[in-house]
């Protein structure tokens, strides 16, 4: 029995050995989108617990071998959820996969494409529509103020329509832009300004914006070569999806108020100072009225803002249509804005999804009627005692400082302000600028090899700004020139081809992913200015104001080559690498080019073995990136060449009876050159509870070299005494921490909150060529008082646009000494080398903070910012809060501001460091309340109302009318409005 059993054994074991080889068998199948049915090339298929594997064709077709009935096949696809399906006795497997909702949340718009945020490599925040700041938003850079780390944005003024100073990490140039690159719906902005527009972005509809993302680091930044320096600003628009169409229909009604206006002297207040100072004859120049010049200025503003969309699908063709009417009235009496703007946006695809177009139009039609600003800064110095108007003055009935001799001849004190509101009533000034831009974006999925991709994008951005300047003849402002008749016209055409190819390639066996990506760009920018005489009010041609062309045509090109490569271990370790060379027109031939290369590493911690099983880690990921970018941005087009400038009709020569113009030579450097800013950022990005608690820190270190700077030209060079060139280097560092919660989150409640901190510190380095330690700097800061004051200066060794001042002097009671300032050389005489640096306009620190809370169908949010150690210089109190500004030794009388009651001051102390003031500030930017309707009318409508209150309050220890003013000088500033809004919303 015992030989049976072996020799059966003997016979039976090559057969069992065999088993598991008879068993492997080849299947296949078909993958397609669960939503659309269509097929998926490009899917992986790997059998699990094995390094086989294989993709779908063009058809979403497959054949795997080597699978056994025990077999479980794992299909991955980015975008959309993995599947596990078991083999069993299937030989032709059919797999539907739908879309990774969460996965799809996390892809982040980069330069040229999109990346997992999981996967980042540079520091790279993005704010979507669910998270922008509610309420009257007119242009779209207010949607994140306050909410991204590392970024200040600050509202220019109270002005309809007026744009923010953005500033990425601080400013990393002195005379090129510090301003960031933006890029729409992948066409770059110009950045350049628009006549009869306060700002470019005031055409861009914010309620078409779905998201905004910022880039900061250069590792993020450097495949947009030599116009990221500053950062970039990616936005995003609303695009149609599939399904019916949806309409949303919100509009909102505002009202705006002054938060606060100057203080000065009220009439009393003047009569009685003017009663204990001044002489019998400057005590007779008083009027009996008591006017409130402010208030005769100011008006509360009104602001309608409505937008309608509609959103579907036509069969394959997604589609976005949006309208926006907004009329917004301003503050100053008879300032108003109105804007038309219209979007379309069409994303058929084509060829079994392997093409895809994006087709995005948006239009755009300003018309406003600007109200002159000069009448701010004259309310706060015109005499209260006057009259508003008079019905004996010859300036249309509104009183002005003037007199009339024997012959009836009047004239107007040349030295007195002007009536405020005859210079808004007098004036019309009226633009209507039109813009349009869009692009056309074709990107082709290989048939042949569906891993690459092929990206061709054309967009276009043009605008015609044209108005009109009228003032007639027998207004004060403008009464030496009989009037002005002025207009203006201003075409820009920008235009931009980009083409690229992509390769995104998953290789199971050796678990990676390649992403790589090389392009090419071209971008002309032209400008056409039509230049037109000066007329006066009858239409007589004014003196010396006859254009020698009646066009300029100012242009750049740029032309970029740029490649990236993003390769991802084990979903662990992710390498990213980019290289942009770009020539501009801007340069001499020799010095056109520039390279700006960059490299990052990151490392998933959380995905390593001995933290992958924790229950409470959701995300641990390190950063270390390095990169250069370059800034050509706010030099002039034809900085290399030699330039000869034409004079003036007043300065023509006369040979015999004709009359010529006159050259004269411009300094030029012709190596001028890119700057370039070189970035090193270190982060580390976190998270628990299953994202319940996240955050990131970065550490960063820019430095500038080659900056464009101005230097002195000796004299009798026959050139003007100031050249642009390379010298000087500016260093930037900070660290910036981001914190997101969600303390509570159940059916009924939900409680978001946001936490930013930033700190920033800026030094000069060098501003010379040579080394020269007897050089002070450069002196800039302009301000309103003598001739040729400054207040600002760049050093070596101190913040750009630190204050330059003498050290003040106080009594024992704490009240400043006239004149009397502090001998820091100690030899005796206080002059220029008695000046020091002190402080500067940019906080040290800066906070953001936002929360919401969700409560069944209510919902509340607000928003608050915080500005520390910064500083501003009050030019309006140290220009007209001394007695001399009261009583006018030329023969008038100006109103001052409550200051001269700190001070006593009889001259202006202009250089005195006691205006330079603590402008530290905490901002509650606005504050909403929401409600849900829900669904009307049988399910068909849904209704939202919501109320908000913008610029809610300010907490600060500065004095003057507001402690945030772009550049640290505060004078003539259109206040900010305190604005109430009520809103609905209706989606159906």
């Amino acid at each position: 029995m015992k030989k049976f059993y072996n020799r059966l054994w003997q016979c039976l074991l090559p057969a069992l050995l065999a088993l598991p080889v008879l068993a492997q068998v080849q299947v296949g199948g078909r993958v397609t989108d669960a939503l659309s049915g269509e097929p998926l090339p490009g899917v992986s298929i790997q059998i699990k617990g094995s390094a086989r594997g294989t993709q779908t064709d063009a058809r979403g077709q497959f054949t795997i071998s080597g699978v056994t009935p025990a077999s479980v096949l794992v299909f991955t696809f980015l975008g959309k959820q993995p599947l596990e399906v078991a083999v069993g006795t299937q030989t032709d497997i059919r797999v539907a996969l739908a879309d990774d909702n969460r996965e799809l949340q996390e892809a982040v718009v980069i330069g040229y494409g999109t990346q997992k945020k999981k996967e980042l490599t540079g520091s790279i925040t993005t704010v979507t529509a669910k998270d922008f700041n509610k309420g009257s938003i007119q242009t779209p850079e207010q949607l994140i103020a306050g909410k991204v780390a590392g970024v200040s944005i600050v509202s220019n003024s109270g002005q309809p329509g007026v744009g923010s100073t953005i500033r990425i990490r601080g400013g990393s140039s002195l005379n090129a832009s510090n301003d960031p690159l933006i890029v729409i719906d992948g066409v770059p902005f110009s950045g350049q300004g628009i006549n009869g527009a306060p700002n470019p972005l005031s055409l861009v509809n914010p309620g078409d914006i779905e998201s905004i993302t910022v880039l900061k680091d250069a590792s993020a930044t450097a495949i947009y070569g030599s116009r990221a320096s500053n950062g970039v600003l990616l936005i995003t628009t609303k695009k149609g999806v599939a399904g019916k169409p949806k309409f949303n229909f919100n509009t909102s009604l505002g009202v705006a108020q002054r938060a606060k206006e100057v203080e000065v002297l009220s009439a009393a207040q003047f009569r009685q100072y003017v009663d204990s100072f001044g002489t019998a004859a400057q005590r007779g120049l008083m009027g009996d009225a008591a006017t409130d010049w402010q208030e005769e200025i100011y008006q509360t503003g009104l602001t309608s803002d409505n937008n309608l969309s509609v959103s579907g699908s036509l069969g394959n063709m997604p589609y976005r249509v949006s309208a926006n009417l907004l009329h917004q009235n301003g503050m100053l009496i008879t300032d108003r804005l109105q804007r038309s703007h219209l979007s379309v946006n069409l994303s058929p695809h084509l060829f079994d999804r392997h093409l895809k177009i994006n087709v995005s139009v948006k239009g755009a039609i300003t018309k406003a009627h600007y109200a002159n600003q000069q009448a701010i800064i004259n309310a706060v110095q015109f005499d209260p005692s006057q009259p508003v108007r008079d019905t004996a003055s010859p300036f249309a009935g509104y009183y002005e400082w003037y007199t009339t001799d024997n012959t009836g001849e009047i004239t107007l004190n040349p030295n007195a302000p002007r009536n405020p509101v005859s210079l808004i009533r007098m004036q019309d000034n009226n633009a209507t600028v039109r813009r349009s831009y869009g692009n056309l974006e074709l990107d082709y999925k290989f048939h042949f090899l569906p891993e690459l991709r092929a990206n061709l994008n054309l967009g276009y951005d043009i605008s015609r700004g044209n108005g009109t300047t009228f003032v007639p003849a027998d207004a004060g402002q403008q009464f030496a020139a009989g009037g002005q008749n002025n207009r203006f016209l201003q075409e820009i055409s920008n235009k931009v081809g980009e083409f690229y190819l992509s390769y995104l390639k998953e290789i199971p066996g050796i678990k990676s992913t390649v992403n790589a990506m090389a392009g090419y760009g071209y971008y002309d920018n032209a400008t056409t200015n039509y230049n037109y005489a000066n007329f006066n009010a009858k239409g007589d041609t004014i003196s010396g104001s006859v254009p020698l062309f009646p066009f300029d045509k100012p242009q750049h090109t740029l032309i970029s080559y740029y490649g990236r490569l993003i390769y991802t271990f084990d979903d662990r370790v992710v390498f990213a690498g980019s290289l942009r060379t770009d020539g501009s027109s801007r340069f001499a031939p020799e010095n056109r080019w520039g390279v700006f290369p960059s490299a990052a590493i990151t490392w998933r911690l959380n995905r390593e073995a001995f933290l992958r099983n924790s229950e409470t880690l959701s995300d641990l990921k390190l950063r270390l990136s390095y990169g250069v970018t370059g800034n050509q941005d706010g030099i002039a087009n034809y900085s290399w060449m030699s330039i000869y400038g034409t004079s003036t009709n007043a300065s023509m020569y006369q040979l015999g009876d004709k009359y010529y113009y006159l050259q004269s030579p411009a300094a030029y450097d012709k190596d001028i050159k890119w700057e370039q800013t070189a970035t090193l950022n270190g982060g580390v990005d976190f998270g628990w509870f299953n994202g319940r608690l996240s955050g990131s820190l970065d550490v960063y270190f820019k430095k500038t070299k080659n900056l464009l700077n101005t230097v002195p030209i000796p004299i009798g060079s026959n050139f003007s005494n100031q050249l642009l060139t390379n010298v000087g280097n500016i260093e930037n560092k900070g660290v910036e921490l981001s914190l997101s919660a969600i303390p509570v989150q159940n059916d009924r409640l939900t409680w978001d909150v946001n936490f930013n901190i930033t700190y920033n510190k800026n030094k000069i380095t060098n501003l010379t060529a040579i080394n020269n330690p007897s050089f002070l700097g450069n002196l800039t800061g302009g301000i309103t008082g003598g001739t040729g004051q400054t207040i600002q200066i760049h050093s070596v060794g101190y913040n750009t646009f630190s204050y330059f001042v003498y050290k003040q002097v106080y009594d024992k009671s704490g009240r400043p000494l006239e004149g009397v300032y502090e001998d820091l050389d100690k030899n005796g005489v206080i002059n220029q080398r008695d000046m020091y640096r002190y402080k500067s306009p940019a906080p040290v620190v800066f906070l953001g903070f936002s929360t919401r809370v969700a409560f069944g169908r209510w919902d509340a949010a607000t928003a608050l910012r915080a500005n520390l150690g910064n500083y501003m210089y009050n030019n309006v109190a140290s220009n007209f809060g001394v007695r001399r500004s009261i009583i006018n030794p030329l023969g008038l009388l100006n109103n001052s501001t409550t200051d001269i009651y700190k001070t006593g001051f009889y001259n202006n102390q202009y250089q005195s460091d006691y205006y330079v003031q603590n402008a530290s500030f905490l901002r509650m930017d606005n504050l909403t309340l929401g409600y849900n309707a829900g669904a009307l009318f049988g399910s068909q409508v849904k209704l939202r109302i919501n109320a908000a209150c913008q610029n809610v309050f300010v907490l600060t220890k500065y004095k003057g009318l507001d402690s945030e003013v772009n550049g640290g000088i505060d004078y003539n500033l259109y206040p900010r409005a305190r604005t109430f809004v009520l809103g609905v919303n209706l989606d159906f």
